[in-house]
Order: C-alpha cells, then structure tokens, then sequence
C-alpha cells in the first residue's frame, strides 16, 4: 500500500490501470470510456432548469438524453479518486494560481482565469466537434485502432506542445 500514498505514479502504473479500466469499460457496459458527452449533458441539465422542456426538443438532447448515467459516475469517479489521492498522498492544498504559471505570469488569479476559461471553453467545443475526448479517443479510439482516434491524439499532443511552447 506504499504506492498510495506517493505524490506521482509510475505512468507504466497508471497505464495499465486504465487499459484494465478500459477493458472491464467494455466488458460490462460494451462502451468506451469517454466523459466529454458528460459535460455537454450538464450544460443540458442546467438550461433545462432555466428554460424547461424547450431543451427536449434539440437534436442533440434527442440523441443524448439528459440523465446521470454511467460517464457520470466516470467522472464523478475521477474527481473522488484525485482528491483521495491527494490526501493520501499529503500533496492536497488549495491552490488558484499553479506553480509553473506564478513563475511566468505572477500569482494574480485573475490572469490565470483569463488565460484558464476560453481555454476550456474551447477545449469543450473541440471535444464536441471531434465527437470525443482525450479519454474518449486517445484511451478508447487508439485501443480500437480507429484512425480518426489516432489522428485526434496526434493532435492533441501536437497542439499541447505547441501551446505549451508558446506560453513558456
């Protein structure tokens, strides 16, 4: 149990935790693992609570029904276990502002959250137009050998470094 209280996991570890996660994924519910669906749902759920039933009738809820179903247990899944692995670990703090950003931009929130917001807003749409997630094709896709999953993740690893290369 050593292994559980460590800060960073081998990624041979956690690689083959999620190729396991990923098989038992399609074993029991004959689905991949994929959790960007998720948050398109909620977004659903929460214009639902404003505008009622008129969300019903887009194309998009028509397919993909506003219920909490297993990718929302996924992700709730996710969120429990990286919290409880920053406790068992001793590295949980709250932090607004990531290290390596303070060291180039400074420790000002609000520049973070400029930078952090359209960031993920067009991380999401992203993920919708590809139709998929990094877990969606570059853990399920690649695993099925499908094409479009390979060149997603290409992608995703090209645009990470050229970001990355960019901002530091």
């Amino acid at each position: 149990m050593n292994y559980m209280t460590e800060v960073r996991w081998s990624p041979y570890v956690a690689g083959v935790g999620i190729g396991i996660l990923s098989w038992l994924s399609f074993l029991i519910s004959r689905k991949p693992i994929a959790c960007s669906t998720t948050f398109a749902k909620a977004s659903g759920m929460v214009e639902k609570l404003v505008r009622g039933d008129m969300v019903d009738r887009k194309p998009y809820y028509q397919k993909e029904k506003l219920v909490v179903d297993w990718q929302w247990m996924l992700v709730t899944g996710i969120v429990i276990g990286s919290l409880v692995s920053a406790l068992l670990s001793g590295d949980f703090h709250w932090q607004w502002v990531p290290d390596l950003w303070a060291s180039r931009f400074g420790t000002g929130p609000v520049l973070r959250l400029l930078a952090a917001v359209p960031g993920g807003i067009c991380l999401g749409f992203g993920a919708r137009w590809a139709d998929g997630c990094t877990s969606g094709h570059g853990i399920s896709g690649t695993m099925q050998l499908a094409l479009s999953s390979w060149i997603s993740t290409a992608c995703f690893f090209i645009g990470g470094i050229v970001v990355a290369g960019a901002i530091y």
